[in-house]
This record gives C-alpha cells, structure tokens and sequence, in this order.
C-alpha cells in the first residue's frame, strides 16, 4: 500500500488556466501551431526583440543567480525602490505558492475576493487554510462589493486576503487606496496583491507604493512583457516580509533565460507601451463588431474582457473546432461567460466570423 500523502491533497484539484493545453490538442488531433489563442492574457505582439537577442547570449552551462542580482537591480531601477523589497520568482504563480507556505497553517482562514484567478483558493487548501470567497456580482458589471469585504475583514479575521487587480477575468479595478484602508484596518491580516495585469492600465496606480508590514504585491513580467514561456515574476514588500518568502525559496528557480530577458525586457519600455496601445485600439475595434452579432461586452478597465455567450463550454467547442481558443470561464464560476484578448485585426477578424456560427 502506498505512503498516504497529507490529507490536503485529497480533493485538491489542478486549476484550469488559458492558453494551451497541449495533452488536449494532442487527443483531438489539433497542431498547436494552427491555433489562434484568444485564452490567455498575454500580449499577442510577443516580447521586445532585444529579448531575443540576450537570449543568444546567455550561457546555459552556468548556474543560474540564486537571488537574481542583477535583474532584482533592473526592477528595482525600474520602480524607484530598493533590492531588499524585491524578490524574484518563476512566475508570480510560484511566489503566490511561497507567501502561502510561510504563513498559512491548517484552520487558517483565507479570504478571496472573486471571481477571480483559482490558484489562490488552491494555495491555501493545499497548506490546510479554509477559504472564503467574496464574489462580485454580475448584475453589477462584477464591481468588487467594497461594504462586503470591509465586514467580512473586520468578522473573519483571515490570516490571508488574495486581491487581484486588476482582476482576472473580469477587468475591474479596485482603487489602491482601498486596499491600504483595509490594510490599516486589519493588521492582522497579510493582503496578497496580485498586480499581473498592471501594465495593462498605464494609468492605474499600484498598491506598493506604500508599502505596509501586511501588504505584498505580486507582479507578472510575462503577461504585457510577452515572457509566457519563459516564467517570470517578481515581489514586493518590506524587507521583513520579503524576507519571510526568502526562506521558503527554492534555490535557482529563475533560470539565467528568464533573468536575462527580464533585465533586457524592463529596458525597453517603448515595446511594452506600443504593444498596450496596440491592444487597446484592437479592444476598441473588436467591441463594436461584437454588439452588431448580439453580443454586449461587459465592460472592463483591461484589453481582455468577458463576454456573455450562454453556453460558454459550447461556445469554446465551436470555436476550437475551427482553430479559435477562447478561455470557457465556467471554472471562475461564470458558465455563460467566455473571456477574450484581443490579438490582431485579421485574427480578431476570424473570431467575429467564427462566433457568428456557435453564438
């Protein structure tokens, strides 16, 4: 009989994620590389082509920087603080699972406002944290419920609060000024404030501007950076608290690769705002086009938006029968609903042609 593993893992599911899914193109007889990808909120331009040429550079015979030295130095150049607030991780997915391994016991509680991103509810159930999920509504354009939070904060006492913001799926924002009121408010309570989608909105303000003894915010470099296959994230918080999620961290895990783009990546701001701007105007155009077929955008402060299809897991089946991937947003909860990144013209083109079909 085999070693019993910890009792968390008993109905610990994987969390569904956009973008690919590689095992199910390969049952279906689908090329991966036929596939137009609406699912993830990546940018579609891809990377700044200076990326690719460190890339050439990099001597992957060598060890890696165990704490990523020099790119911590180009993030914190790139935001006006120093290295020891800063922490680098494989992906911010990896750094969400490090601040719940150093903090969160079994019986804690774990507070989400949602819909939102699973692996926050997946984090703390595997290290035995009960969670609490504050959904925003949809009759209400998913604005988060401000009122709702504040009493649940001030009832439950949860040793965590997983924010994302901007939201995924949904595009909301909260104002970071909110989120440093509930942080003075609840000091007993470490906010985990995941800004992936940041750079999405040049305009938006981040919550680590004031940073607070129980406030870490996690960034994504691969999301407006174009990094996906790469893994590339980053941490902010005092040096107390960053600390804290040092000890838990595995050694090398920021490959030389990842550090070397994101270093060249944080130089070359004039890709990144290009490509926004791109985005944007993409968003602008694939909108109305959207409303001529019957279907009303809910609208969003990002590039990627919901939108409401009925059937969402029929809708995706019909649009991956034609090279379409859509994200079926039925795992956040939201079955009627198919989340979209705008990616060029023609594809754009494609998509409003194919939705004509399997609205």
């Amino acid at each position: 009989m085999p070693i019993p593993a910890k009792p968390e893992l008993a109905n610990l599911a994987e969390a569904p994620h956009g973008s690919l899914d590689y095992v199910e193109l390969e049952r279906r007889g689908i090329d991966p590389a036929e596939i137009i990808d609406f699912s993830s909120n990546v940018n579609p331009f891809g990377p700044s082509p200076k990326v690719t040429e460190a890339l050439r550079q990099v001597d992957v015979g060598r060890y890696p920087d165990r704490d990523s030295l020099l790119l911590r130095r180009a993030i914190a150049e790139s935001l006006g603080t120093s290295i020891d607030r800063l922490i680098a991780g494989n992906g911010s997915t990896e750094l969400l699972h490090l601040i719940a391994l150093a903090w969160l016991r079994p019986g804690d509680r774990a507070l989400i406002v949602g819909p939102t991103y699973g692996e926050y509810a997946r984090v703390a159930k595997l290290f035995g944290a009960e969670t609490i999920a504050i959904d925003a509504a949809a009759k209400f354009g998913f604005v988060p419920p401000v009122a709702e939070i504040s009493r649940r904060l001030r009832d439950l006492h949860p040793r965590l609060c997983f924010i994302c913001n901007p939201n995924n799926p949904t595009g909301q924002v909260l104002d970071p000024s909110q989120i440093h009121e509930w942080a003075t408010e609840s000091p007993e309570t470490l906010f985990v404030i995941d800004e992936a989608y940041v750079d999405f909105i040049p305009e938006l303000m981040t919550a680590g501007i004031e940073l607070r003894e129980n406030l870490i915010v996690v960034r994504s470099l691969t999301k407006a950076h174009g990094l996906a296959g790469l893994r590339l994230g980053y941490a902010i918080a005092s040096p107390a608290v960053i600390g804290n999620v040092n000890r838990v961290r595995s050694p090398w895990s920021v490959n030389s690769l990842a550090q070397a783009a994101g270093i060249i990546a944080l130089t070359d701001r004039e890709c990144v705002q290009s490509s926004v701007a791109q985005l944007i105007a993409s968003k602008s155009q694939l909108v109305p086009r959207l409303a001529s077929l019957g279907l009303e955008v809910v609208p969003s402060a990002t590039p990627y938006f919901l939108l409401p299809v009925g059937d969402a897991a029929r809708v995706r089946e019909g649009l991956l029968n034609q090279n379409l991937l859509v994200r079926d947003c039925t795992s956040f909860g939201l079955p009627r609903h198919i989340r979209i990144m705008p990616r060029t013209q023609p594809d754009n083109d494609l998509l409003v042609q194919a939705l004509q079909t399997c609205k």
